[in-house]
C-alpha cells in the first residue's frame, strides 16, 4: 500500500476483528486499528491515509450513520468502507451500499469469498486513488510500478517523457477549460498510438501537462515519431482561425514587453537501457526528466533521446558521437 499502513475495524461490542480480517492484514502487512467510538473512526479517517476502514456488529443506525458521514466529508470519502452484515437482518447490505459502502460482506458467504471481497476492496481503493482525475490515466506510483518491472524482467525498453511547450500561455489566453481540453487530447492520442504500435506499452499522467509512456525499446522510434505528427497536425485547430493561419499569438512578459507566443509544440525526453544499467526506477526519472529539459530547448516538436553509455559517450552508426545525444522530430544525430 502507498499509504499508511492502518486497517480501522469499528464495533461497538467487539474489540477484536474477525479471522478473515486479521488473514487479511497479515498478508498486506496491515495494522489493524480497533475503535469502539465512531467518533474517534472520523477523526482519524479526516486526519490520516488509511488502508480501509471496516465497520462491524452494531445497531444498523449507527452502522449507516457512520458510513454515510464517512463518505460526506471530502477528506475520509477516499477510504475504502468495507461493512459486515449482522446475522438475520434482511435488506442490510442494500442500505449500507445506499449509504456508500464500499462492500458488504453477508455471513452467509463463504469465508474465502469474504477474504476474496475484502481485498479487491481494498485495490480497488488504491488503483483509484492511483489514477489522475482528469485523464483517468495511472499516476506516478504506477509509473514508478511500471519501470520497476521492466528493470526487474531486464528487458529493453524506452521511457519517454512527454510534456507541451507554450501550454501555459494557451491557457492563460484561451482558458483552463480549454487547456483541460487540449490535456484530455494529448492523452488520448498517446494512449491511440501507444496502444496502436506497442500492446504492452505503459501511458501514465504525472499531472498537468506530463505524461510518460514506456514502450519496448524497438517501438521507441515510431511512437515518438508518430505521436509527434499527429499532435502537429491536430494541435493548430485548438486554436482560433486567426491565431492558427498566424502561428502566433501575442503576450507579454512581466516587464510588458510584447512578444510572439508560437502554437503549442510536443517535447519528447527519452530514456533507454540500451547501453546503461539502472537498478532503481529513480535513476530513470532523473534522467528522463533532464532528457525532456534539454528537449524543451530545441524549436518545434521534438524527442531527445539519451544514447549516452556508462563511460559517457555513445556509438550511434557506426560512429561517435560527443555528447550521447541523438535528437528531432525523426531522431537526427
Amino acid at each position: 500500500m502507498p499509504f499508511t499502513a492502518v486497517l480501522v475495524y469499528h464495533a461497538a461490542r467487539s474489540a477484536r476483528a474477525p479471522s478473515v480480517l486479521r488473514e487479511l492484514a497479515a498478508e498486506q502487512r496491515l495494522r489493524i486499528l480497533p475503535l469502539s467510538s465512531a467518533h474517534e473512526v472520523l477523526n482519524l479517517a479526516s486526519r490520516s491515509q488509511l488502508a480501509g476502514i471496516v465497520l462491524g456488529p452494531g445497531s444498523t443506525g449507527e452502522v449507516l450513520g457512520l458510513c454515510r458521514a464517512l463518505k460526506k466529508d471530502s477528506l475520509s470519502a477516499i477510504v475504502p468502507v468495507v461493512v459486515l452484515e449482522p446475522r438475520g437482518e434482511q435488506g442490510f447490505g442494500l442500505e449500507a451500499l445506499a449509504a456508500g459502502a464500499d462492500e458488504v460482506l453477508t455471513a452467509s458467504m463463504r469465508r474465502d469469498e469474504q477474504f476474496l471481497r475484502l481485498q479487491r476492496a481494498l485495490q480497488r481503493a488504491d488503483r483509484d486513488l492511483g489514477v489522475h482525475p482528469s485523464t483517468r490515466l495511472p499516476g506516478t506510483a504506477q509509473i514508478e510500478r511500471d519501470i520497476t518491472e521492466r528493470l526487474r524482467r531486464k528487458e529493453g525498453f524506452a521511457v519517454c517523457y512527454a510534456d507541451l511547450d507554450n501550454f501555459k500561455e494557451f491557457n492563460d489566453r484561451y482558458g483552463y477549460s480549454e487547456g483541460d481540453r487540449v490535456i484530455l487530447l494529448l492523452s488520448r492520442m498517446l494512449r491511440d498510438v501507444v496502444r496502436a504500435h506497442a500492446p504492452t506499452g505503459f501511458l501514465g499522467h504525472i499531472g498537468g501537462d506530463d505524461f510518460i509512456f514506456n514502450v519496448p525499446l524497438a517501438q521507441m522510434r515510431v511512437c515518438c515519431e508518430e505521436g509527434i505528427a499527429i499532435f502537429d497536425e491536430l494541435i493548430p485547430y485548438q486554436y482560433t482561425e486567426v491565431d492558427r493561419h498566424a502561428g502566433y499569438f501575442l503576450g507579454k512578459d512581466r516587464q510588458g514587453t510584447i512578444f510572439r507566443i508560437p502554437l503549442m509544440s510536443l517535447s519528447i525526453g527519452v530514456v533507454t537501457n540500451e547501453s546503461r544499467r539502472f537498478t532503481h526506477p529513480a535513476q530513470v526519472s532523473e534522467l528522463a526528466t533532464e532528457m525532456k529539459v534539454y528537449a524543451k530547448t530545441l524549436p518545434g516538436s521534438v524527442y531527445a533521446v539519451d544514447r549516452r553509455s556508462e563511460d559517457g559517450v555513445v556509438v550511434l552508426g557506426g560512429r561517435v558521437v560527443a555528447d550521447g545525444l541523438a535528437t528531432g522530430a525523426a531522431e537526427q544525430p
